[in-house]
């Protein structure tokens, strides 16, 4: 994550234009369709089609350059969840776009190195919007849902995204205020269900690498400010939420930024130990996602 005042100071516009450049517009909420009434129900081939490759402005890259095999298809890619964003004064922000597409791309190329899962080179940005596209991407990742508001919509196809046996993934929230934000849409999505504190000893921890030892990962902020933390999110919260059958489907990443370590894994001036443990965090839950 980078300065974010900055951010917000001097691109205004930049957000905006992102906004009405996804494929359904997240400017304000008359924007957006949000008939939750047909989700779950039988639909057409049309409507189950994969997605194609897409790209969109975001808050930090514009015209980032595309590896030289994108078109390459893969059994694994990184598939970044386009939510609503709570009003401001500006109106509803993109902040699903954070670190995108860097981070995404940085973390396929390190499960390509570390792995030998057949991973395509570039993301997938999906939105519960289009069809049934999202029930084609097994792992599903969404940054700064400190500061997301689901749709109806939005909630219930994520909802029946997870029942099916997706897995969801986010990341990169930070403090009291941003947890309830998030908490306010989760309670959508899993009315019923608790959020828990992941022990040490889930499965989750340990698919590939041996992940006990884990500490805080900062953003980006950390090279100006020597701080692992943000806001009052002064200790790492390793959570989630389980599924009927012991499984991890929701695995929640408070008080850290996972997606900056990957996005500034090339960065000479943010420290390695971060990157390397986010990798490995990485790693271990899409791993844990599709072999559970």
């Amino acid at each position: 994550m980078r300065l974010r005042s900055v951010l917000f100071a001097t691109l205004p516009s930049l957000a905006l234009f992102s906004a009405l450049c996804a494929t359904v517009p997240l400017s304000g909420p008359e924007n957006v369709p949000d008939d939750a009434s047909k989700v779950g129900l039988r639909t057409s081939r049309k409507e189950q089609k994969p997605g194609v490759f897409r790209e969109y402005p975001g808050w930090e890259y514009n015209n980032f350059p595309l590896p030289p095999d994108a078109n390459v298809p893969g059994e694994w890619v990184f598939a970044r969840f386009m939510y609503s964003a709570v009003p401001t004064w500006r109106g509803r922000l993109n902040n699903w776009t954070i670190d995108y597409p860097r981070s995404d791309r940085h973390l396929s190329a390190a499960v390509r190195r570390l792995t030998r899962i057949q991973t395509r080179s570039v993301e997938q940005p999906v939105a519960a919007e289009d069809g049934d596209d999202i029930y084609n991407w097994p792992w599903l990742y969404a940054v700064e849902v400190g500061h997301w508001d689901l749709t109806d919509l939005q909630a219930s196809k994520l909802r029946d995204f997870l029942l099916r046996g997706g897995f969801f993934m986010c990341d990169d929230f930070h403090g009291t205020i941003e947890w309830e934000t998030f908490v306010a849409s989760m309670k959508r999505v899993f009315p019923d269900r608790p959020i828990v504190d992941l022990p040490s000893t889930n499965p989750i921890f340990h698919t590939v690498y041996d992940l006990d030892d884990r500490y805080q990962v900062p953003g980006e902020q950390f090279v100006y400010t020597h701080r692992s933390f943000e806001k009052d999110g002064y200790e790492a919260r390793w959570r989630g939420i389980y599924d009927d059958k012991g499984r991890v489907m929701v695995a929640i990443c408070h008080n850290m930024d996972l997606g900056d370590s990957w996005e500034h894994a090339d960065n000479p001036l943010y420290p390695e130990q971060f990157s390397a443990l986010g990798f490995r965090i990485g790693i271990n839950y899409l791993v844990y996602a599709m072999t559970h």
